[in-house]
């Protein structure tokens, strides 16, 4: 029995390092694909330069089968420890699998409580990126495996409430399956549980970005000067042309220890009207404008753990007080707001090449020509609102470009678990159905039954998923998300988003019992007489 475990073992090696090779080639053509979005990205954002081709590191590669290999042994462990504890010839008996599988329960719920609490602990008690990450971990580890234990209660539950023979016999049949299919339903509640988590993740930040930009990006249209001169003349030339000039000037300094854009503004409604503040002062924009105080971005507040009224030293002899915290999503670094003229008094040389412009819609085309004839300036420098709303979504989309790739992968993954635990079955559940087929249930109802039976474990994969999946979700918004950039997110709920990814995973499931059944429909009578030729 030893010699059969090492002998499996190496053909599980064997095959995981096939799957491995196949994984690594469809992960560089992935990459290949995905490469000119993220780089465009990263260069839009953060002005990184990212090369156009992919280089062939040996640690990833290596890293890929490593990570084949071990997934496949953890998986297969335990299935293989419990071989060479059973007699030889109860080894082919499912009963005999089902009852290890219960004594091996105890130990897999103890696993998945210290999991769940060392992930709540984390989340009091640790602070860091990768405490944010750990909670992550123990939280998905440990929810998958307490998922076997649940579906169990779940079936015993309704094998308990019926009276009818074949009801209970569905139920004990579907609970002798699990040991084949809790790793297939695992990566079911896992691939689930992502997709709710992510995309919570990705369309609260995209509705929050959005209003975000309708609230900071209200001029109706932007304008960079080239030259100082030429700034000098537009103020002149737009001071009786538009409602408003709002000048965009900023300068870089270093305070307590970290570097800061210092931005100045001018005394506008438009800022006490569309700016939004996270905590603020009644006062604000007075103190701001006044240069007495100052606004700080939610990075820096919470970086530096500051709170309303703290003093800030902006410049030698220059100390303000923090009046109010505004959101500003996207942005890793530090950002200070005071009023322009205490900027320009301290800073003499900054750059007022920069000005938004607070016109009425219909005039933007008109003044866009005018500028244009005017100053010769080229359209680069002219930008309307919509344009830069515009540009700025299309960056958010592809920001998150690899996340949806990867979602559907994980998705993927989970369908064809579930296809191949089902077909490994199938060849194993003759010695189950031939009995009850015996004692007058059609091979058409028995087919409609393994349908039910897979849909009965979707449905309830489903539902534990979504409230791991929201639990996920607001790890990433209120833990990760502020560890790694300093600002957070609000969460949102999106039920019909639910809706189409449960649909998706069921005509998976569907779609991945669709052989086994054909081959049970399609099944000779003689096939299911055999099994009674032999003691089973």
């Amino acid at each position: 029995m030893r010699a059969l475990a090492v002998l499996l073992l190496g053909e599980l090696v064997l095959f995981a390092l096939c799957a491995g090779a196949v994984g690594v080639v469809i992960g560089y053509l992935v990459a290949s694909l995905l490469l000119p979005g993220v780089a465009a990205t990263l260069e839009g954002l953060y002005g990184a330069s990212v090369p156009g081709t992919l280089s062939l590191r040996p640690e990833w590669w290596v890293s890929g089968f490593a990570i084949a290999v071990a997934g496949t042994l953890v998986s297969s462990a335990q299935s293989l420890l419990r071989l060479t504890r059973v007699p030889l010839l109860a080894a082919a008996q499912p009963q005999t699998w089902g009852r290890s599988w219960q004594a091996g329960r105890r130990f897999q719920v103890l696993a998945a409580a210290a999991l769940l609490a060392l992930s709540g602990a984390l989340l009091l008690w640790a602070e860091g990126l990768e405490a944010g990450f750990g909670v992550l971990g123990c939280l998905l580890l440990g929810a998958s495996l307490l998922l076997p234990t649940v579906l169990s209660g779940f079936l015993t539950l309704m094998q308990r409430a019926s009276s009818r023979a074949l009801v209970t016999w569905f139920c004990a049949d579907a609970r002798q399956q699990l040991p084949g299919l809790s790793l297939a339903l695992m990566a079911l509640l896992l691939a689930l549980a992502t997709n709710v988590g992510v995309g919570t993740m990705v369309s609260s930040f995209r509705l929050t970005f959005v209003g975000w930009l309708d609230q900071r990006l209200v001029a109706e249209l932007y304008v960079s000067a080239r030259n100082e001169g030429e700034a000098d003349r537009l103020r002149t030339w737009l001071a009786t042309k538009v409602e408003s000039v709002l000048p965009i000037s900023s300068v870089d300094a270093e305070i307590r220890g970290q570097p800061i854009q210092i931005f100045g503004v001018v005394d506008d409604p438009t800022y006490r009207k569309h700016w939004p503040l996270i905590v603020g002062m009644p006062d604000v924009w007075d103190r701001v404008a006044s240069g007495q105080g100052v606004l700080v971005n939610e990075q820096f507040w919470r970086r530096e753990r500051l709170r309303i009224g703290d003093q800030l030293d902006l410049a030698s002899g220059w100390r303000a007080a923090v009046v109010g915290v505004y959101s500003d999503y996207g942005n890793p670094k530090g950002q200070v707001i005071t009023g322009i003229n205490a900027l320009t008094s301290r800073y003499p040389q900054v750059s007022r090449l920069r000005y938004g412009l607070r016109i009425q819609p219909d005039q933007v085309a008109d003044l866009r020509s005018r500028l244009s004839d005017e100053f010769g300036l080229p359209p680069d420098n002219v930008v309307d609102q919509a344009a830069l709303k515009e540009q700025s979504r299309r960056i958010f989309d592809r920001t998150f470009l690899v996340t949806g790739a990867l979602s559907i992968f994980t998705l993927g993954v989970a369908a064809l678990a579930m296809f191949s635990s089902l077909l490994t079955l199938s060849e194993m559940r003759l010695p189950q159905l031939a009995p009850v087929w015996a004692l007058g249930v059609t091979r058409r109802d028995l087919a409609l039954l393994e349908i039910l039976r897979t849909l009965v474990l979707w449905l309830a994969t489903f539902v534990a998923a979504l409230p791991l999946g929201l639990a996920l979700a607001w790890v990433l918004l209120a833990v990760v998300n502020v560890e790694a950039f300093g600002w957070r997110l609000p969460m949102y709920i999106f039920p019909y988003e639910w809706v189409r990814l449960g649909l998706v995973a069921l005509a998976a499931a569907v779609v991945s019992v669709l052989i086994p059944l054909r081959r049970l429909a399609g099944l000779a009578p003689s096939e299911l007489l055999k099994v009674f030729a032999n003691e089973r």
